[in-house]
């Protein structure tokens, strides 16, 4: 007498198979949150912390003016204007969001077109870098308080 041959059950598989999916999902979910932050130009000057001071070119009339911090999705932006005659003269990113590749790639092409703009604009009306926003949002929000501390 012959044995009868055991089928495979594809339900089984399938189940086993959306769970390890799920189990991947979830995994891959808990490895990256948003948050974190490091200094994307340079450090932030001594004295800077108090919001004015004067830079080390005083003799020129040049105003250094630290915005506040802006936390952001994915880490706190902070702006830093030098203001000469009324003017920005100078605007750098001294925080940005950097916490993993993905971040310093889009920190590293967005940061260089949002100090030119507010060089251009000479306010804080600098329009969105695509792919930016959350940063660009940042950056717009504290340029504009390092403008009201320069009483500008």
């Amino acid at each position: 007498m012959r044995q009868p041959v055991k089928r495979k059950h594809p339900f089984r598989r399938i189940m086993i198979g959306a769970a390890a999916t799920a189990s991947a999902v979830v995994a891959l979910l808990a490895l990256k949150q948003p948050g974190g932050s490091s200094v994307a130009g340079s450090a932030q000057q001594p004295g800077a912390g108090a919001g004015t001071s004067v830079g080390a070119a005083g003799a020129a009339g040049g105003q250094t003016v630290l915005g506040e911090a802006v936390n952001t999705q994915y880490g706190p932006v902070q702006v830093r204007i030098t203001v000469t005659d009324g003017k920005i003269t100078q605007a750098e990113a001294v925080q940005a969001p950097n916490s993993d590749a993905r971040s310093q790639s889009i920190t590293a092409n967005a940061v260089p077109k949002l100090n030119q703009a507010a060089l251009t604009t000479q306010n804080a009306q600098v329009d969105a870098v695509s792919g930016a926003s959350y940063t660009s949002k940042g950056y717009q929000e504290s340029l504009q308080s390092a403008l009201d501390k320069a009483g500008l």
